[in-house]
């Protein structure tokens, strides 16, 4: 079988894959993604294409490491408005953040790109809209002491397969576009490629 690399830390991502039966190794790539991000931002980029080039960046630069596999580099972003979120670093953010979005539907951009040997040769943008239920101080208060700094993993700060789901109204869109990884496209593909046997 071919060999399939994800350039990611995410547990998320690394367990969405695992859990359909696709065989991977985990190796972060280590961009210095904040930079990258405000240097588009400063051109006006849109939230798919910052995801997008994310996730070719993260692909291209592990795929040195590991020469003939699929490397999967992934990326999401959250737009609301105007503005885009990154990560909150703590509970204190995470707060800050949930407050901008509650009462708003946002919506969340994952991209997908594989590379071999430097070389894009497929990539996946997936898009969903989520609208989370109005929420007070205490409501949020009291969401954090449950979930904890788990949170702070999640661009929204939270996490839609566990207590997160709580806070929303609706969702329109694919599930995994949710967790990060546009995850059906992906296996269309890696099978397309023989990497697959299912």
């Amino acid at each position: 079988m071919i060999p399939i690399v994800l350039a990611s830390a995410s547990a998320v991502r690394a367990r969405l894959l695992e859990s359909a039966g696709v065989a991977v190794t985990v190796d972060p790539a280590g961009i210095g993604e904040d930079d990258v991000k405000a240097s588009l931002r400063a051109e006006g980029a849109s939230a798919s294409l910052i995801a997008d080039a994310l996730a070719d960046l993260k692909a291209r630069q592990v795929s040195m490491r590991h020469p003939g596999a699929l490397v999967i580099g992934a990326d999401q972003v959250l737009e609301c408005g105007d503005r885009l979120f990154d990560k909150p670093l703590d509970l204190t953010g995470a707060a800050e953040t949930l407050r901008a979005l509650q009462g708003h539907t946002h919506k969340l951009v994952s991209a997908v790109v594989v590379s071999r040997d430097r070389n894009r040769i497929w990539q996946h943008t997936g898009e969903v809209r989520m609208t989370m239920r109005e929420l007070d101080d205490a409501a949020i208060e009291r969401y954090l002491a449950r979930a904890g700094e788990e949170v702070c993993r999640s661009v929204g700060a939270y996490q839609l397969e566990g207590l997160g789901a709580n806070l929303f109204r609706r969702v329109d869109g694919d599930f995994f576009t949710v967790l990060g990884l546009p995850l059906l496209p992906l296996l269309d593909f890696l099978r397309v490629q023989g990497a697959l046997e299912i």
